[in-house]
């Protein structure tokens, strides 16, 4: 049963662990099949930019749609866009154990990329609906820890249940345990307007859109993350394919991926309370941007396992620092009833970002190789980097 306006309003306290819960079971469930579905496309006959061009097919609805439906979720609410997504996530899962060929796949997961465009954006804006500013930071910590989390343990598992029961199952279960967190938030997820902090303005969408295009800070973030994620997609659509080309197996290959997103996750909370107290959030955020470059360019060169779990460490740990602190800057850069917007566009930023990587430096590679595409998706993240840092010398942020 859905909850009732008459129902006691839950604590900020409860409202984050609640968040946590449903954000870790979501992204268990979609990640499962994260590092298990290049291998399935090889096994339909994929070569390396049909396998990105499937992996750009669910980045770019959701690049495409992050925009729209977050601006649709601050005029119609945040759970109906939550519960929306999840469904449509939990049946491309389903659909996926269907597919025989890679344009079904292509299909399928243009599907998923309107889930992830529904959910995703309007979690992170009701986080920050409940949350008091001065817990901005610790409210993303908790709550990006509970994402990669989930992209943690997600990929490890999907990678074990696939070398044990075979891709279809894998894709089964990964669809049963998103459809579990639906019923959840029906149950237990309480309307965005009981739980406020400060309770926005309804300007017109117009007026709101001008002003973002217009919020320099607002904009250096959406630039730095989508730099950022040109290398997440480069590592999330091809290491797969140039591990298993450097012997290692499918399981390993799974626990690369599961480590990336423990070191991302764990690095959440301490650098998120951090950014509460630092002097400017976005040094940490530079700094973390610096390393995630080096992570990248060092995955080029990697050889054997333990050169990829040491790069792979370094990723999780440079995107928990410089993503948790952009989280919170934009929340504070802009106005409440515009931060469906602009997380939207945040969104959009990651998918752009990884949708581009895997979609363009598939061909890459097939011309230069993997150790020159990563070097040179290291030095794109470098420049953006860079604009990003001198926007923000001039900002107290």
């Amino acid at each position: 049963m859905g909850r009732s306006a008459k129902d006691p309003v839950p604590t900020y306290e409860a409202l984050l662990v609640l968040c946590c819960v449903v954000t870790s079971m979501c992204y268990l469930g979609s990640h499962m099949r994260i590092p298990v579905v290049p291998l399935f496309a090889r096994t339909l006959g994929a070569d390396t930019f049909q396998v990105g061009a499937v992996n750009a097919s669910f980045l770019f609805t959701a690049a495409l749609l992050s925009l729209p439906l977050g601006l649709l979720s601050d005029r119609l609410g945040r759970k109906r866009l939550i519960t929306a997504g999840l469904l449509i996530i939990s049946l491309s899962s389903f659909l996926l154990c269907f597919s025989t060929t890679v344009l079904e796949m292509i299909g399928i997961y243009l599907l998923f990329g309107t889930g992830l465009a529904a959910f995703a954006p309007t979690m992170m804006s009701f986080v920050a609906d409940f949350s008091p500013p001065t817990h901005l930071g610790r409210s993303y910590g908790w709550y990006t820890l509970a994402l990669y989390g989930g992209m943690s343990a997600g990929p490890a598992l999907g990678g074990a249940l696939a070398g044990w029961v075979g891709f279809q199952w894998t894709f089964a279960v990964s669809g049963a345990v998103t459809l579990a967190v639906l019923f959840l938030v029906a149950g237990l997820l309480p309307r965005a307007g009981q739980v406020l902090v400060n309770r926005p303005s309804k300007r017109p969408t117009g007026e709101v859109a001008k002003e973002l295009v217009k919020n320099a800070p607002l904009l250096a973030c959406w630039v730095a993350t989508l730099g950022g994620c040109l290398g997440l997609g480069m590592f999330v659509t091809f290491v797969p394919l140039y591990a298993q080309d450097q012997g290692v197996r499918v399981e390993q290959i799974g626990f690369i991926f599961g480590l990336q997103a423990l070191c991302n996750a764990l690095s959440r909370i301490p650098f998120g309370r951090l950014s509460d107290r630092a002097a400017k959030r976005s040094r940490l955020a530079t700094a973390g941007l610096l390393g995630l470059s080096v992570s990248i360019a060092g995955l080029g060169p990697a050889r054997g396992m333990g050169a990829f779990l040491l790069f792979a460490a370094g990723l999780g740990i440079s995107m928990g620092i410089a993503f948790t602190a952009i989280g919170a800057l934009i929340s504070e850069v802009v106005a409440p009833d515009a931060r469906g917007l602009a997380m939207g566009g945040y969104n959009s930023a990651i998918y752009i970002g990884m949708m581009v990587s895997s979609l363009v430096m598939g061909a890459v590679i097939r011309e230069i190789g993997f150790k020159n595409a990563f070097l040179i998706v290291a030095v794109l993240n470098l420049g953006a980097t860079g604009l990003f840092h001198r926007v923000f010398s001039h900002s107290p942020a």
